[in-house]
């Protein structure tokens, strides 16, 4: 995989990533985190169609390495809405 192969894959995953995270309605970070969210949904996503035995729609063939863009989405979606439900901050009961 080269250098340029690298950053195409990182380019497409953090648009995946900030799909997956703007469907959630939970934002962990910026660019480079968003980059690092698609990577762990394509992780999740791609687990979750094998287990399920699901096609793969949408997938993008960089180089060597495919992508599955829509099972992105998805992991970053489940990903982003699990770490969501257990970072966010709770209120205090107003008595």
């Amino acid at each position: 995989m080269s250098i340029i192969e690298f950053l195409v894959l990182a380019v497409i995953a953090a648009i995946a990533g900030a799909i997956g995270q703007a469907l959630a309605g939970y934002s962990l970070g910026g660019c480079l985190i968003s980059a690092v969210i698609g990577y762990i949904g394509a992780l999740i996503g791609f687990w979750l169609s094998r287990q399920l035995q699901l096609p793969e729609p949408l997938v993008i063939q960089v180089g060597d390495q495919p992508f599955p863009v829509l099972w992105s989405i998805i992991g970053s979606l489940i990903f982003s809405l699990i770490v969501g439900l257990l970072t966010r901050r709770r209120r205090p009961v107003a008595y």
